[in-house]
């Protein structure tokens, strides 16, 4: 007992003698913990759906080998993606693509600036005198295999751009499907 008076004298008596590890071993400390139940229970968000920023931009949910789903719409084989609308695109493959196939997407206003194109499972080269044609008419061409050339597409439409997409569908089993939360 004896010790704990001269411990308590010198503390009082010296502030200079305090150490700073005393202080560093305090931390401040909340009056309850949260448990991940109470967090549950009194901080809960619920997000019922997301509200796209542009409710009337096309956007491609989902893509298989039978065609693809813009917007909740089913569209089978490949198709032709144009700011407002979903066409059927008549093509088989890429060798198939030619500066006639591509002129709806130059005949439209307003202009579209990037026609992305999706050429199945693997990125295909395509003709050198429909690059250039297109590049003439000032729209830029993104050549990509579909799963990215879609997932390219939704980013740009996401961006407000002026954005069109030819896409094939990718044969044998690869699909992708995109389910909006409830």
């Amino acid at each position: 007992m004896a010790a704990a008076f001269v411990l308590r004298g010198v503390y009082r008596a010296q502030p200079a003698l305090r150490s700073s590890s005393a202080e560093l071993l305090w931390a401040p400390r909340r009056g309850h913990r949260l448990t991940p139940a109470d967090d549950e229970l009194y901080q809960r968000t619920r997000i019922s759906l997301l509200q796209r920023e542009s409710p009337h931009a096309m956007y491609i949910d989902s893509y298989s080998s039978r065609g693809f789903t813009v917007n909740g719409n089913r569209v089978l084989g490949p198709c032709a993606l144009l700011p407002h609308s979903v066409v059927q695109w008549n093509v088989g493959s890429h060798q198939d693509i030619t500066e006639e196939s591509f002129s709806l997407f130059w005949m439209l206003v307003p202009r579209i600036e990037i026609v992305v194109v999706g050429t199945g499972d693997r990125t295909e080269r395509l003709q050198a005198q429909v690059l250039r044609a297109m590049r003439q008419r000032g729209i830029a061409v993104e050549v990509q295999d579909t799963p990215n050339a879609c997932a390219t597409f939704n980013f740009l439409c996401h961006e407000g751009r002026v954005t069109g997409a030819a896409l094939i569908p990718p044969p044998g089993g690869t699909a992708l499907t995109v389910q909006a939360a409830e």
